[in-house]
């Protein structure tokens, strides 16, 4: 036997280095790593065949979630992970401000809009100042922005950081957007807060959505001019609206509040009335019964008294009125 191995030992050991070759190549042993550069500057560059760079980075994630990857054996350079890294972390960089053009057409409303460009409702709201979403006209040309955020009229003691605090925002991405090349600002200018909203109340404003309806029922008598439904030959100011309504149907506050007021008066009758936040404040007349007191408090839809006739009136129903600090205004522009 040792004669035989002494004998053909070469053989031997060629038969050993060829089954080691064998076991090393063969398929399922191992994967050779395969190294894949990208070009510096990311996205677009290098041949990557079908692993684009979302591809890899999702291929690299669904590996760490389930321990293993279609992409498992194939090693980027650290020059294409830096690219990935780079261009992911640019996508969120502060961009100067960029607009580009859209017509209305028939059907169009804010909110699709938004979603079409992929923004919030507040920033194509606020870069067109609009005032009221249900006017929207076809043919208008509104301003798109390439980027979220809202405009704020710079006042005479605004400054940028002052500005930047009271949208909880960033002074260099402001001046970035802006292309401000200093921090001095100029009262009377528009400036672009990038990722700013609108307050609530100033949405619900101009969605009309600030107040519900107090009464469920057909207004026969609208806001403004109107003649006189006691004398034919006199125009007279309607300073709310005419709700129909049955004797004793509940009538319920548009809007939460604190009741400031609570009486009667010859031509509205019993009548209620509110302070709501923001310098809003209603008024509830001809009410046949009232059901709250002064000084109470009052949520939004809360019974605060019931559709009567009492005072001036042609027949039960509800006379609602909307104070802006104190000014009435229409109240159809706020109710959803």
């Amino acid at each position: 036997m040792l004669f035989y191995i002494n004998e053909n030992r070469k053989n031997i050991f060629r038969l050993t280095a060829v089954l080691c070759l064998l076991f090393v190549f063969m398929p399922g042993f191992t994967k050779k790593p395969q190294e894949i550069q990208i070009a510096e500057h990311g996205i677009g560059g290098g041949n990557l065949g079908r692993y684009t760079e979302e591809v890899i980075i999702n291929e690299l994630i669904s590996g760490l979630d389930n321990g293993k990857s279609e992409m498992e054996g194939v090693v980027l350079a650290s020059a294409a992970l830096e690219s990935i890294a780079h261009e992911q972390e640019s996508f969120f960089k502060t961009r100067v401000l960029l607009y580009d053009t859209y017509l209305v057409q028939r059907g169009d409303n804010i909110s699709q809009l938004a979603i079409n460009f992929g923004l919030n409702q507040d920033t194509l709201i606020s870069t067109n100042k609009i005032t009221n979403t249900r006017l929207l006209q076809i043919g208008k040309i509104l301003k798109i922005p390439n980027q979220d955020g809202i405009l704020h009229a710079v006042k005479n003691n605004d400054t940028l950081s002052s500005i930047a605090d009271k949208y909880n925002a960033d002074t260099q991405a402001i001046q970035v957007a802006n292309e401000l090349f200093s921090e001095k600002i100029t009262a009377g200018t528009d400036l672009f807060i990038p990722g700013a909203k609108l307050d609530w109340v100033s949405i619900q404003e101009i969605n009309g959505d600030l107040f519900i309806w107090p009464v469920s029922g057909a207004v026969t008598s609208p806001f403004g001019y109107r003649r006189s439904p006691f004398n034919d030959s006199r125009t007279e100011f309607h300073s709310g609206i005419d709700i129909r309504g049955s004797t004793g149907t509940p009538i319920r506050a548009a809007m939460s509040g604190r009741v400031s007021r609570v009486g009667f008066d010859n031509t509205m009758g019993n009548f209620v009335i509110i302070n709501h936040h923001s310098g809003y404040s209603t008024l509830y007349g001809h009410m046949s019964v009232v059901r709250v007191r002064s000084g109470a408090y009052v949520g939004t839809g809360e019974r605060i008294g019931d559709v009567g006739s009492t005072g001036l009136s042609t027949g039960p129903h509800l006379h609602f009125t909307v104070y802006k600090n104190g000014v009435v205004v229409n109240p159809r522009s706020l109710m959803n």
